[in-house]
């Protein structure tokens, strides 16, 4: 038996955080499952929903950053929920110029006077886990500088502690929780959030997606100040400009919207199938359009990373998809995922090709390739099949990157941008591959097998020689083959014998004898009743003992 503690520090807390799991469980297990009641009740749902978005944002920093990862969740919550926690902003009254001044004073070891030329008291934004102030250094260099609120580590640290201990709860407790891994989510969650703490690295972030972005003139990625940074402190360039999400029609004028959405998109093709890292969260308020009219990308404290082994197969996937292979998309999800007990691969392969189908027949102006993988992840969740953590992310970035492409261009259409940029894709995985690093690597192992090569021969001559060769091969259940062998070819032997009877009873018919019954031969006779009883046993037989074992092995 498991028990969990709970412990008494978090009682309030546990108190919340329950009130909104019961208030909100009832609806959003009821959209999940009856899309007609769904449709009835959309206006109540979606308050409901707005509700639940409200309350987290009531109730901390730490909940704010746990419903903006729940919305990328499509296999947890249903479509509307996921939308209201999308929009989940941090509205936090900014903390005052002395604690700032404060902080960055004993961060950086000397006066703001002395490090800035000019620092603004008033904050450019503030947010649940800092603010940001515009600033200028002494070389006339104009700079943004985030500043981390007070205590808000331990603040977090404390609310993970409990949000962990509900976690091992509905885990140890309820079959949702066994099937889906709370604690495995809420240990992700913990480093995620933890990592966007240090905004060292998210200094390092800036720096390698920069150095990624290179190629990409019309993508600009703000660099930081090394010696003005350190664990709550960042300082990093001033990009002049608007987010994307306050253009109005006469600045979209000024712009050349196809092209600019065409290079953001392809940019993060790049990232995402080729560097393996890309920005997780580039909702239109972290894109701006830089007064140059180029865009710029902000706030890397969200990234994520794909593995090498990751890329080929969403390569693939996204291909897949973009053509309408519904069930090429489907096979390949099912080898990246990880099948559950409840895994159904028929059901999955149905919708999952039924989705594909849909968003083929959809309108240009209807695409939207994250809502497409959103949706792909619900299907998998619901047929038993989790699919990877780097999957659900690729959802929220690109589910975010449609609303910005969309703004900058109403008539982009992603399908078409990843047929085009594919066989650019390959060609740049296949040089990636042909790295020195790869290239030293491959010699390596060539040199180690060359080396290892006589002796290995060697010694399989050897066993050759003298007779020591073994072939052992499994895979097959020897004696149930067997069995069925043999009764096979008792069936056919069987089936020989009454053909037999048959065939020499009917030339015995012919021959002129006294001994009749029925008034023909009573040989001939006796051989068609033992045929005919031979095979009604023989008919029998297989009804009755092959059929319903056949039924029984599937």
């Amino acid at each position: 038996m498991v028990r969990v503690l709970l412990k008494p520090k978090h009682l309030g807390l546990y108190r919340d955080i329950g009130i909104l799991l019961v208030k909100h469980r009832r609806s959003a297990a009821g959209l999940a499952t009856d899309t007609e009641g769904a449709d009835r009740d959309s206006e109540a749902a979606r308050r409901d929903a707005e509700s639940l978005a409200d309350e987290l944002e009531r109730m901390g920093p730490t909940f704010v950053k746990l419903g903006q990862l729940l919305s990328t969740r499509s296999d947890l919550l249903p479509p509307v929920y996921l939308d209201a926690l999308a929009r989940l902003q941090d509205r936090v009254a900014p903390f005052g110029f002395e604690e700032v001044e404060a902080i960055v004073t004993a961060e950086l070891g000397v006066r703001l006077s002395k490090a800035f030329a000019r620092f603004e008291s008033t904050p450019l934004a503030s947010a649940s886990l800092g603010q940001v102030h515009r600033a200028e250094l002494r070389d006339g260099r104009p700079v943004v500088v985030k500043v981390q609120r007070p205590n808000i580590r331990t603040q977090i640290v404390d609310d993970m502690d409990a949000i962990e201990s509900i976690a091992e709860f509905a885990d140890a407790h309820t079959e949702t929780g066994r099937r889906l891994g709370f604690v495995d989510m809420v240990a992700e969650f913990r480093r995620s959030l933890m990592a966007e703490l240090d905004y060292r690295q998210e200094a390092a972030n800036l720096v390698t997606l920069g150095q990624n972005l290179e190629r990409h003139p019309n993508i600009v990625v703000p660099q930081p100040v090394p010696d003005y940074t350190t664990r709550v402190v960042l300082t990093m360039d001033y990009i002049r400009g608007r987010s994307v999400g306050a253009l109005g029609p006469l600045a979209m004028m000024e712009l050349d919207g196809p092209a600019l959405a065409r290079e953001l998109f392809s940019a993060y093709l790049d990232q995402i199938l080729v560097d393996g890292f890309f920005h997780a969260d580039p909702h239109p308020g972290n894109v701006l359009v830089t007064d140059d009219g180029k865009l710029g990308l902000l706030d890397l404290g969200m990234v994520a990373r794909v593995a090498p082994e990751i890329q080929d197969s969403l390569i693939k996937l996204l291909l897949a998809v973009s053509q309408g292979e519904g069930r090429n998309a489907a096979d390949i999800a099912i080898r990246l995922g990880h099948k559950l007990d409840d895994y159904d691969g028929d059901a999955f392969r149905r919708e999952a090709a039924a989705l594909v189908v849909r968003t083929e027949n959809s309108k240009m102006g209807e695409l939207q390739a994250g809502a497409l993988i959103g949706e792909l992840t619900r299907v998998s969740g619901e047929c038993g099949l989790r699919l990877p953590a780097e999957l659900t992310m690729l959802g929220k970035a690109m589910l975010n990157l449609d609303e910005v492409t969309r703004t900058l261009d109403p008539a982009f259409d992603p399908d078409a941008a990843i047929e085009r940029d594919a066989s650019e894709l390959m060609r740049r995985k296949l040089v990636q591959s042909a790295s020195p690093g790869n290239m030293i690597a491959a010699a390596i192992e060539a040199k180690q097998f060359a080396e290892h090569f006589p002796d290995r021969l060697n010694r399989l001559m050897d066993t050759l020689a003298e007779g020591e060769m073994r072939l052992k091969v499994e895979g097959i259940d020897e004696e149930n083959l067997m069995r069925g062998v043999q009764k096979l070819a008792n069936r056919v032997t069987a089936g020989m014998v009454i053909a037999s009877l048959v065939i020499g009873a009917a030339l015995i018919m012919r021959i002129p004898t006294s001994a009749q019954l029925f008034g023909y031969p009573a040989i001939a006779i006796v051989l068609f009743l033992v045929a005919a009883a031979s095979a009604a046993w023989l008919l029998v037989s297989i009804q009755f003992r092959d059929l319903p074992q056949r039924g029984r092995r599937r």
